[in-house]
């Protein structure tokens, strides 16, 4: 039998067995007492992830992580008063886009796509205009792999007086996330990544007093999380179909989630994998796009070797069943990404290792 294909991009992963089972567990109606009573359970375990979230409420949405993120953007970004978008890559001038697109009134404090957020800027911008209410970053920015400095960025929100919205996407189970101390007003993420859930649910956790507070329309029917939150918390009901076969499925990651040492054991799993590519990579002369503690634990970014293109790289792997991941803009031509989520064992790495070493190894040969 030939391998699976192992999956190194940052999501969709690789489904465990009893995740898959989950999601292949039979079809349900979503206005049935038992899905309600499985929402329920869903909306529960997500807001049970990490400690200090007790008076946070998760809300579930049938969409990508994109979804969940401009749903925070459209419900919680005031109308009356300024959100200031701190960026270093691609998902953070998304989240600028969004709240333009929602009519939101915002400004932009765009860095480097290569370098830390500027944490002094953002200090003297919200020192100066206290018409800035809220601050919207991204924490584990997928452009480079670089993991933000939340904690500085928080610490800094909560001594003056202003709200975070987090777009914590591909870093919600798998990295630390502190709901007080970061002054967290909400935060956006998905099933498909860290949780290793199928695509098709997303959420956010957003402070309940938020969701309850009246407040300007979102500008979307959809996206507007105040139609779910009331609903779903008082009957697990949605006003829309959900994405039902994954909120199952998403119930076991959950399960296993637990099992396993909740975010802390999973960090640690994916501490090790990326030590692995690393220590693999750095044998055969490739360079790291990042210094190695700028990084998350979930995905690491590498300049592509002289002579190499992504696409000439990607095939090659690609006939090996393994998948990795093209950079984004203008990092495109120059990198490739590496992600270590999902259900991925030792001998698959060991896999990775032969491939990696065949094309890449100067006997190899990569005119």
């Amino acid at each position: 039998m030939p391998p699976r294909q192992l999956l190194l991009n940052p999501g969709p992963v690789t489904l465990s067995p009893g995740v898959r089972a989950a999601l292949a567990a039979g079809d349900a109606c979503h206005r049935e007492p038992a899905f309600a009573s499985l929402t329920r359970e869903v909306l529960t375990g997500l807001a049970s992830v990490y400690d200090g979230a007790a008076d946070y409420d998760a809300v579930l949405l049938a969409c990508s992580g994109t979804g969940a993120v401009e749903a925070m953007l459209a419900s919680l970004a005031p109308a009356d008063s300024r959100t200031l978008v701190l960026s270093n890559g691609v998902y953070g001038e998304r989240m600028a886009a969004m709240l333009a697109a929602h009519g939101r009134p915002h400004e932009q404090l765009a860095g480097d796509w290569l370098a830390p957020l500027d944490l002094g800027a953002l200090e003297t911008r919200l020192r100066a205009d206290p018409g800035i209410t809220h601050v919207a970053t991204v924490h584990h920015e997928t452009t480079t792999g670089r993991l933000n400095d939340l904690a500085a960025v928080g610490e800094l929100c909560r001594r003056l007086g202003r709200r975070l919205l987090l777009d914590a996407v591909s870093s919600f189970g798998a990295e630390e996330i502190r709901f007080d101390d970061w002054a967290l007003s909400g935060l956006a993420a998905t099933a498909n990544k860290c949780l290793h859930a199928p695509p098709g649910a997303s959420f956010v956790l957003a402070e309940r007093a938020a969701l309850e507070a009246s407040a300007p329309a979102a500008g979307s029917v959809y996206l507007d999380l105040r139609r779910y939150h009331g609903p779903q918390q008082e009957s697990g009901y949605s006003p829309f179909t959900p994405a039902v076969n994954t909120v199952a499925a998403l119930a076991t990651a959950l399960a296993e989630l637990r099992a396993g040492g909740g975010w802390r054991g999973r960090r640690e799993t994916y501490r090790s994998r990326i030590r692995r590519v690393a220590e693999m990579l750095g044998r055969l002369g490739v360079e790291p796009l990042l210094a190695p503690d700028a990084g998350s634990c979930v995905l690491t970014s590498w300049r592509l070797p002289r002579g190499w293109s992504y696409r000439r790289l990607h095939d090659a792997l690609a006939a090996d069943d393994i998948v990795i991941y093209a950079g984004q803009g203008p990092l495109g031509p120059e990198v490739f990404r590496i992600a270590c989520m999902g259900e991925i064992a030792a001998a698959e790495l060991d896999r990775l290792e032969a491939a990696l070493t065949a094309l890449l190894a100067p006997a190899g040969g990569a005119a």
